[in-house]
């Protein structure tokens, strides 16, 4: 089978190229043909496809106003998007199109290439965030709080609430991109919707789109999991000092300033509201013991929030949370491995992190919060603990929780990390559920 693969970077930016180049992989595998479509950029993989993917379109960086305008004209249609993938059509001549994130740099232009409909390709698209029910993508409003409004369609709700950015501007912009594509019929020529958690399933059919849904879990693919066979450390609660790790995006939605809050409560460095006491589910009020620390992994807009607080909270607090910065390959797989618990404080409806999944992979517990797909995968008492998103004292009390956890129930959990991988997370299983349901479009 010839699968046409549609992302609009082609390079390993961020979850959704994770499974963008991980599909390609498994398909690969398989025996089966791909080929790409994307827009140009200097971090590009080498492709033979790229003699036609589009010009780079930067509508947040560095660029003049005028450039900005320029650009935003294709915003939501791209005629040079739509002129460069029926070329590729014309040469590739796919059975299947599949797309991943394709809005504001690619748009959904390319589905009305004649190439589509005069050879009836079926369409497939894998929904990594809530684009499709949201203008800003995040479900979350201009308030910061998770929301439902634009369920019902009308996206002007985005402007009322200013959702996107904490801008009337680009709130705007953003309705304009929803309504166009409402009225254009875009979504009507997607066949199927790939929706990786059970959640977001629930969310894209309350949106209208019941009936062309499926849930398929996020996979890991081979070489992932032999990295994380390579980092686990099924002897890292008497070899290593114990941490919490955090990796992702230093950014308020993911609730990064939550943790540090909760870690600082945790170890006694921040009174609780009320003079509350967390749940630890233990005797009284203890703190956490003064050998465990909190790791932050990776970079954002929040950073330098964080070493605020640290520095606030006074000399112990800097030697007990470290930011170490962005790493990526073995140097992050290593501190996936050697923690033992990583946290997922998620403020917004998170779909399925990879980071989870690769957290499990390495017998990592995972921390999560009650929200999105996390609680998913994030088995209560046994992949893990959960808590209240974006509750400062819940979160603390689980993190006091996890750090009562004895060896012999922690051993328990690291099998229960590894057994979920084994039945959920297995590359060839959903690359060969997939390939069925292309079938079935195609028949």
């Amino acid at each position: 089978m010839r699968i046409l693969l549609v992302n609009k970077y082609f390079y390993r930016k961020g979850g959704a190229e994770t499974y963008f180049f991980a599909l390609a992989e498994g398909l690969k595998a398989l025996g089966h043909e791909v080929a790409f479509f994307s827009m140009r950029h200097p971090n590009n993989e080498p492709s033979y496809w790229s003699k036609y993917f589009v010009s780079e379109k930067d509508y947040v960086g560095k660029i003049s106003a005028f450039q900005q305008a320029k650009e935003a004209a294709t915003l939501v249609y791209s005629f040079e998007s739509k002129r460069q993938f029926e070329a590729l059509l014309e040469e590739f001549k796919p059975d299947v199109i599949h797309m991943n994130n394709v809005h504001r740099q690619l748009t959904l232009s390319i589905v009305d290439a004649p190439y589509l409909k005069k050879h009836h390709v079926p369409v497939v698209y894998t929904a990594h965030d809530y684009i499709l029910l949201c203008p800003a993508y995040t479900m979350v409003d201009g308030h910061g709080k998770v929301c439902d409004r634009c369920l019902d369609r009308r996206f002007l709700h985005a402007v009322e609430n200013t959702c996107v950015k904490g801008s009337k501007v680009k709130s705007g912009l953003a309705f304009l991109e929803a309504e166009f594509l409402k009225r254009h019929h875009s979504y009507d020529k997607i066949d199927k919707i790939i929706a990786p958690s059970e959640f977001m399933k629930s969310k894209l059919d309350e949106g209208g789109y019941a009936g062309r849904t499926v849930a398929m879990q996020n996979f890991l693919t081979e070489s992932q999991m032999a990295m994380a066979r390579k980092v686990m450390n099924t002897g890292k609660f008497d070899t290593v000092e114990p941490y919490f790790l955090f990796f992702g995006r230093l950014s308020r939605e993911k609730g990064i300033l939550t943790l540090v809050e909760a870690f600082l409560q945790a170890v006694g460095l921040r009174p609780l509201s009320g003079g509350a006491v967390p749940q630890s589910g233990t005797e009284g009020g203890w703190t956490i013991p003064a050998n465990w620390k909190l790791h932050i992994v990776g970079d954002g807009p929040e950073r330098a929030t964080i070493e605020n607080l640290v520095r606030q909270a006074g000399p112990e607090a800097e030697s007990r949370i470290k930011l170490l910065g962005y790493k990526t390959g073995e140097d992050l797989q290593r501190e996936v491995g050697n923690a033992r618990f990583s946290v997922l404080c998620s403020e917004w409806r998170e779909n399925m992190p990879y980071s989870g999944l690769e957290s499990l992979a390495a017998q990592t517990p995972v921390i999560g919060a009650n929200i999105g797909g996390i609680p998913e995968f994030v088995v209560e008492g046994k992949t893990g603990f959960r808590f209240e998103s974006g509750n400062t004292e819940a979160l603390a009390g689980t993190l006091m929780k996890s750090a009562s956890v004895m060896s012999e129930e922690y051993q328990s959990m690291q099998v229960a990390c590894a057994e979920y991988v084994e039945r959920h997370c297995q590359q060839e299983d959903y690359v060969e559920r997939l390939i069925k349901s292309y079938r079935e479009l195609l028949d």
